[in-house]
């Protein structure tokens, strides 16, 4: 299966990964944790644990976010992009923003989506992978 973002993507390959592999998710994670110095997605949920195998990406974005707010800080703004020679992604894009929103417990308005090829450069260009990348705006609370 390719799943990104928490949709299921039709596609003839899938990513591999101890979770679900959705990295899309998973650099959302990423953006997070290193917005509180909070290691990655690695240290939390090692793919060593049987417990992760095969997890849900988004019930692990979920339990980011709640660590994040735990340290006292709001998520203001996230914003991601997918480099993916095929398939297509913007018919998904929308459904990926909702779901990544609800994961974070923050409006779909300040979750950023985006896809783009490699012009067939790359591991993502020769269709051998997909990468995903974020960044995320957060505030400190007094």
């Amino acid at each position: 299966k390719l799943i990104l973002g928490g949709v299921d993507v039709p596609h003839t390959r899938g990513l591999r990964g101890h979770s679900d592999a959705d990295v899309l998710a998973h650099a959302v994670a990423d953006a997070l944790l290193g917005g509180i110095r909070g290691g990655d997605i690695g240290k939390l949920f090692p793919d060593t644990d049987p417990a992760y195998e095969g997890a849900d990406s988004l019930k692990l974005l979920a339990a980011v976010a709640g660590k994040v707010r735990a340290e006292g800080y709001d998520i203001l703004d996230v914003d991601s992009v997918i480099a993916a020679q095929a398939p297509k992604l913007s018919p998904y894009r929308d459904a990926m923003r909702e779901n990544l929103a609800r994961a974070m417990g923050v409006s779909v308005e300040n979750v950023g989506v985006k896809a783009t090829t490699t012009e067939r450069l790359g591991f993502e260009g020769l269709e051998e992978g997909i990468s995903a990348s974020a960044v995320c705006l957060l505030c400190r609370r007094p």
